[in-house]
Order: structure tokens, then sequence, then C-alpha cells
């Protein structure tokens, strides 16, 4: 999957840490990178078009991370989750699991932990 036709959509709602993302993934693959500020954008976003990759902050105002799991899950979009979050504990960890993130990483993204975790799932 090492092409340009690769979508990501890069949702949180601080504008600090979505361009820190971004860069970071700018460092690790080549793909078209969109972003939302909410998760009401983020959806809205999804259901226009396909993304491969969603990197999921999960403390938002308004729509959070898990609510966006839910719906992605409810109306069956298709996209890798992962989630990008600062908000660590195990039973969050299991919670969005089950939802279908593929991997959760800590705030702030080191370079090298997204790397792994996109190669480990094919995408670099």
């Amino acid at each position: 999957m090492s092409n340009s036709n690769f979508s990501v959509l890069v949702c949180d709602d601080s504008n600090v840490a979505r361009k820190q993302v971004v860069r970071c993934l700018g460092d690790c693959i080549s793909a078209d990178i969109k972003q939302a500020s909410n998760g009401r954008e983020a959806l809205a976003l999804l259901r226009q078009q396909n993304f491969d990759l969603l990197c999921l902050d999960l403390t938002m105002p308004e729509v959070d991370g898990v609510a966006v799991l839910e719906t992605i899950k409810a109306e069956k979009i298709e996209c890798f989750v992962l989630v990008i979050s600062a908000d660590i504990q195990t039973e969050m960890k299991q919670r969005v699991a089950k939802l279908g993130a593929i991997d959760f990483i800590d705030k702030p993204i080191e370079l090298v932990r997204l790397r792994t975790t996109l190669h480990k799932f094919g995408i670099h």
C-alpha cells in the first residue's frame, strides 16, 4: 500500500495535535491526508469518501472518539482506525479494541511507534 492513493483522516480537536500527527504520518507513508477538528466533522467526511485510515482522538467535545467508533461500526464504514489519545486507561483500550480500533497510540505521538504500528498492519 505504498501509493499516494492511500487516504488518511486525522481527527482531533487540538490543531497542534493534528499537525503533529499529520507531520508524523508524512514521515511514515505517502498519503492524501485530510483533517477533521471533531467527531461530527470526521463522520461527515467518512460518509462522503472512503478513507483507508482514521487517526482518532478520543476526548473531543460534541461527538467524542468512542461515539465515532460506535457510528463507524453501526454504519459499517470500512477503514482502519488508529486511536491516538492521552486517555490510556486499560478499560478504554479494551473498549476501543472491541469497537474495531486496530491499535492505540499514546499522545504525544512518537514517530517510531507510529511507523511500527502502521507496518504491523501492512501500511507503509
